[in-house]
């Protein structure tokens, strides 16, 4: 029950016993070098994973998220360490590549951003689940669909400092920006931890503008997945960044060329260009209504302010129409799309999510349908734009001419 891990340097001649810092009950089971940095071994155990980065003259735990499970057999196969247990299936311990990095300048920086390993332009895995609730198992985690940042902080970043992970196209524009002080939950980052962080991204563009409110039926509002190619990621705190370069790869077992891909892409980026075009103008509609709504309540009982509140209504009445077909505003529910007909910007988003699945490009008749839609919608934010040009100016003047007090009490104010 004792590790028995030797070491020769003049190929079997003379040998030397290298478990220091690995526990005298822990009896060993495998050991394997690193294909890429020289020194760094991996031991498993009866009881669990260890690792040296001085060719075993030191080791540490690496038990990570793994349970403790005797480790029969070890590889390495694209900068990731497969185990073999016993009682617990395969593991995959993903991503070496932070190990290979780790250096003296490491330790010494406040932070550290590493150099991603590629990543597959693929989705996660499913998790299966037994059809029986009698039947048991251990389910582990799958892969993260998306790119894997890691990067490291000495110490935890104080509340009010601001981290940042930032991913650019090779021509340096912005694709999407994430921030542990970001508001919305689609740019949002998890706290910053001291030692090691993970961030995953999906490899998405930005996002359709959504709403308050909005309910969808099996629509997407999911911007673009990346083409595969060379991008750069950046770390920033405060006013200093990091940046390293990153790949994408594409899918090997997908039969979709680097010109499908890009199709696809353009695709939905246009999609998602229009939907958000759309739900823009809706969110410019109900702002201009509520103010005209609140205007209207102070004078409606003025008889000299009649004509102004009449083309107030009209307008509320025209640019709830383009509204309206641009978008189902009976749906109060997730169910109400099921008694009442999606328009427009939802039909839009469904063509997204159909389109959207696998590696692809777009079918003639998808294209027709989005032709078909965008024209649609190009109608209806048209007629908004006509009523911003010639019937919003000529009430504002209205109003401007009736010189209305700016503050109104509910009592006269005595003299």
């Amino acid at each position: 029950y004792t590790p028995y891990l030797y070491k020769t340097k003049d190929y079997g001649k003379t040998w030397t016993l290298i478990t220091n810092g690995i526990p005298t009950d822990h009896f060993t089971r495998v050991v394997r070098a690193d294909q890429k940095r020289p020194g760094l071994l991996y031991a498993g155990t009866e009881t669990g994973m260890y690792l040296s980065f001085d060719d075993g003259a030191s080791w540490s735990p690496f038990q990570l998220n793994l349970p403790i499970v005797p480790i029969t057999d070890l590889t390495i196969k694209d900068d990731n360490l497969i185990a073999a247990t016993q009682g617990r299936s395969f593991w995959l311990i993903d991503d070496l590549t932070p190990l290979h990095q780790l250096s003296e300048e490491v330790a010494k920086s406040d932070y550290y951003l590493f150099q991603p390993m590629p990543s597959y332009r693929m989705g996660a895995g499913g998790r299966w689940r037994p059809a029986s609730s009698n039947a048991y198992l251990t389910v582990g985690q799958n892969h993260p669909g998306g790119a894997m940042i890691n990067f490291y902080f000495k110490e935890k970043p104080a509340e009010d400092k601001v981290v940042k992970l930032s991913f650019y196209e090779p021509d340096g524009d912005l694709i999407k920006e994430y921030s542990t002080k970001a508001k919305d939950r689609g740019h949002k980052m998890e706290e910053v931890v001291a030692g090691g962080n993970t961030f995953v991204w999906d490899m998405r563009y930005e996002d359709a503008k959504s709403f308050e409110g909005m309910i969808m039926w099996s629509g997407s509002m999911n911007g673009p997945l990346a083409v595969p190619g060379k991008f750069t990621v950046r770390l920033t705190v405060e006013d200093d960044y990091q940046e390293q370069p990153m790949e994408i790869k594409i899918d090997p077992r997908s039969e979709s060329s680097l010109e499908d891909l890009q199709a696809q892409f353009d695709f939905t980026k246009a999609i998602v260009d229009k939907i958000t075009e759309a739900h823009e103008t809706i969110i410019e509609i109900r702002d201009i209504r509520a103010q005209i709504k609140a205007f209207n309540a102070r004078v409606k009982n003025d008889p000299d302010m009649q004509d102004v509140v009449a083309l107030g209504e009209e307008i509320i009445e025209e640019m709830t129409a383009v509204e309206k077909e641009l978008y189902q505003t009976q749906n109060q529910s997730r169910q109400d799309p099921l008694n009442f007909p999606i328009k427009l910007t939802n039909k839009l988003a469904h063509l997204n999510s159909l389109v959207g699945r696998g590696n692809y490009r777009p079918t003639k008749q998808a294209i027709e349908v989005q032709q078909d839609l965008e024209v649609k919608i190009d109608e209806q934010l048209e007629s908004f734009e006509q009523i911003k040009v010639e019937k919003i100016p000529t009430f504002n003047q209205k109003v401007k001419e009736m010189t209305i007090d700016l503050i109104q009490t509910k009592k006269p104010i005595k003299p």
